[in-house]
């Protein structure tokens, strides 16, 4: 049997940050056989420089917005956001395959070796049946009234037997709310219904004006409904947080990542902990730093999510919000702007911690014997990254 050797500055074994005395043998088709020392390791051994990781993972992405790069100015907030994408011409269905095939092979080549996928219609089923990198289907709904509920339950759960046919294996799919703001109540119950034990995502916290809907009835997103011609809001005001207001709908087992929490308080993280303890679910806390400034030019509270010792993974979102799909990127802004943070729990955020939020840790995102988990080298200043296997 033929073997690959690594040996870098670095090596990140999905948990823990070694020296450059240790080499990574794997191998020809990438499936580690051991860690050892330089002295054990014998000959061929490939010298580079950087930090070498298991397979990235991209816990947030719309690959259905490819083409929108470059098409929304950034600084607008959350609203003028979603009402750019909602009025950005739609573009043809060759376009958009074009567009999905080149940030597909733009996250191979960079190291991504998953991707959770938000999917609101099939278009990028097909680029996915080609892709060389896993897919957790994230098959989001948005409906704001409650007696069209059961009809787009129908809809989306032939999305899913749909997604499930066509792209390979290990393929995973599950049925997804976009945000508290666009889902109604009888919605979100069918949601939870259809979910138990799977891993599932929702938009949270990404503009203070969610919060303010929900505790006040005031704010952005009251001219950005009367702007879609809605005269009621899909949730009655709760006089809580919009996290305090949706989390309670969701009791059977899931995993939940909660995406950007940009405008996260403390008080919200002891609550969502705790409900989670209590009901049986698991929290992950998704960040998607270049998105973030991108939209609303701040960062989540990172040091009151790991004050509460809360699990983190990270994401790009879309080329709508982001002018690169980097998770290399994404983690050295993050080293950037939080000096405290170790390039180790950042790498463990977009390995380790993110193949188990994706159900894909007895496969991939550590070096352990028997898995294959791919293997990427790092810029030792986090400014890019490459696969090796």
């Amino acid at each position: 049997m033929a073997y690959k050797k690594f040996q870098a500055n670095q090596l990140f074994t999905g948990k823990t940050l070694l020296d450059s005395s240790c080499v990574l043998i794997t191998d020809e088709h990438g499936v580690i056989q051991d860690i050892v020392p330089e002295k054990e390791a014998g000959s061929d051994v490939q010298q580079l420089e950087g930090i070498l990781s298991p397979g990235l993972f991209n816990c947030h992405c719309h690959l259905e917005l490819s083409h929108m790069k470059g098409h929304i100015p950034p600084g607008g907030g959350l609203t003028s956001f979603i009402a750019a994408v909602m009025q950005t011409p739609p573009a043809s269905f060759e376009e958009r395959e074009i567009h999905m095939r080149q940030a597909d092979t733009e996250m191979y080549n960079n190291g991504i070796v998953a991707v959770g996928d938000i999917s609101n219609n099939t278009t990028s089923i097909q680029t996915k049946s080609k892709s060389r990198i896993c897919w957790y289907n994230f098959l989001e709904v948005t409906n704001l009234d409650d007696h069209k509920a059961e009809e787009k339950m129908k809809d989306f759960l032939t999305m899913e037997a749909a997604c499930n046919e066509t792209i390979p294996p290990p393929v995973q799919s599950a049925i997804v709310p976009h945000a508290s703001y666009s889902v109604s109540p009888a919605t979100f119950r069918l949601i939870n219904e259809y979910t138990q034990g799977k891993t599932i995502t929702i938009h949270n916290q990404e503009s203070a004006g969610e919060d303010e809907l929900f505790t006040n009835g005031t704010g952005p997103f009251l001219s950005f409904y009367r702007g879609i011609g809605r005269s009621s809001l899909p949730i009655a005001v709760s006089g809580k947080s919009s996290l305090q207001t949706w989390l309670p709908y969701f009791t059977k087992e899931q995993t939940i990542l909660l995406v950007h929490n940009t405008c996260t308080r403390e008080e919200d993280i002891i609550y969502a902990n705790g409900y989670a303890k209590n009901n049986g679910l698991t929290l992950y806390y998704c960040l998607c730093p270049h998105a973030n400034l991108y939209i609303e030019n701040r960062l989540p509270p990172v040091d009151l999510l790991l004050k509460h010792e809360c699990n983190i993974v990270l994401g790009t979102d879309s080329y709508g919000s982001n002018h690169q799909l980097s998770m290399a990127g994404e983690m050295s802004v993050l080293l950037q702007h939080f000096p405290s943070l170790s390039p180790a729990q950042v790498l463990q955020w977009t390995t380790s911690n993110s193949s188990a939020a994706l159900q894909l840790q007895h496969e991939k995102g550590s070096f352990e014997k028997g898995k294959k988990p791919g293997v990427v080298l790092i810029q030792n200043d986090f400014s890019a990254s490459k696969r090796l296997v």
